[in-house]
């Protein structure tokens, strides 16, 4: 990650904690992503497959417009390099790893063809043993493998003041769990965006729209290599 200005994570954090929801507010309901990238009236057979982004609030797009999360922002980009997806967003503000695995059923109910899993960072943020963050995700992922989704895991980091042991512990999750299942890791969901007050709400955590710009940006490769694995199985 570039050297940025660490104050701003740290405030994000702090109002995180304080507000006693993790990262954003009321839970958001499950919404497809905005701009289908499929013109209207075109046939639904048309489309390659279906992708389901799920996380906490960092996917439902925490105060920003439907169309500006990254989901939306993802349809609309694979579309314009004629991959034509549904991108569902099933983000839900404040979510831990536990309330992603207790409503993994009904996600799989989207049949999903691929699935970008982002989640835990509500773990970290309200000290939650990283051990059963890690058990949720491991419990999530071979589910997921088990159903035939192909997982784009997307790793999260936690702020030092956490404590060294416990950040440590906390990032191993992702790469060791990746490397477990044979999924697609993107190694941080946030990077070139976290601690970057122009790319960041005023809250220090939640990207604005240009961040969330930069998170499609980063994640493009791993989408497309997501789909050329979903096109071998098929």
């Amino acid at each position: 990650m570039p050297n940025k200005p660490k104050t701003a994570l740290g405030i994000g954090v702090l109002f995180c904690l304080l507000s006693a929801v993790g990262c954003g507010d009321e839970p958001a309901p499950l919404r497809p992503a905005a701009s289908p990238s499929t013109p209207a009236g075109q046939a639904a057979r048309s489309l390659e497959g279906v992708i389901v982004a799920v996380g906490d609030s960092l996917t439902a797009g925490y105060r920003v417009a439907e169309d500006e999360a990254y989901p939306a922002r993802l349809q609309r980009r694979l579309a314009s390099a004629g991959r034509h997806f549904d991108v569902i967003n099933a983000g839900i503000s404040g979510e831990t790893s536990s309330g992603t695995l207790a409503r993994l059923d009904w996600i799989l109910t989207l049949n999903p063809d691929i699935m970008i899993l982002e989640t835990g960072a509500n773990d970290g943020l309200r000290g939650i043993d990283p051990q059963l963050t890690r058990e949720n995700i491991d419990r999530i992922v071979a589910r997921l493998t088990a159903e035939r989704v192909v997982v784009i895991l997307a790793g999260m980091k936690m702020i030092k003041n956490m404590g060294e042991t416990f950040t440590h512990e906390f990032e191993n999750i992702y790469p060791d769990l990746a490397a477990k299942h044979g999924v697609i890791l993107m190694p941080f969901f946030l990077e070139g965006v976290a601690a970057d007050p122009g790319l960041n709400q005023a809250d220090g955590i939640h990207p604005t729209a240009d961040g969330y710009r930069l998170v499609v940006d980063n994640l493009i490769p791993f989408v497309l290599k997501a789909i050329q694995q979903f096109q071998k199985k098929a």
